[in-house]
């Protein structure tokens, strides 16, 4: 398994270009919190779940959380985090606002989804994603990573 430098350092080959860095410090956060979005309202089989208000996104954040802290403490304590501030804002958004969740969150996602492809334009490379698909997961721990070292926290 890579090291979390050495997934941060092959994700920044293709994201030098200081207009696509901010499409994706944009970017990349919203589509986490689509994503969360998207499966939102999905019907919970197990009437236990439901009724403790545990859906499909916070059960399937789990493994993406475990890969975080498989990378780095830091970077899982601060995705769990980040995720944990999606689950808040998606139930306030769900009872305060008059859009569904999911429709709400899938024009976001499409969206975001082409603002990222502009900035690979700009940037002249493919997507990281197109190399490994782990590399959807590694584009927030690349903001994060970035955040972390803006207030001198190690990862």
């Amino acid at each position: 398994m890579k090291t979390i430098e050495q997934w941060l350092d092959e994700y920044a080959v293709s994201h030098q270009n200081p207009i696509n860095k901010k499409i994706h410090f944009l970017a990349v956060p919203l589509i986490y919190l689509t994503v969360f979005g998207l499966l939102w309202q999905i019907p919970m089989p197990l009437a236990g779940f439901a009724e403790q208000q545990i859906n499909w996104p916070l059960l399937l954040c789990l493994p993406v959380l475990g890969f975080y802290f498989s990378l780095s403490f830091a970077i899982g304590v601060g995705m769990t985090i980040f995720s944990a501030a999606i689950v808040l804002f998606l139930r306030w958004f769900e009872s305060a606002v008059m859009v569904d969740v999911w429709l709400a969150s899938l024009v976001l996602f499409v969206l975001m989804w082409i603002l990222q492809f502009v900035g690979h334009h700009i940037e002249g490379k493919k997507p990281s994603f197109f190399k490994d698909l782990q590399f959807l997961l590694i584009g927030p721990a690349w903001i994060l990573a970035f955040v972390l070292r803006r207030f001198g926290i190690r990862y």
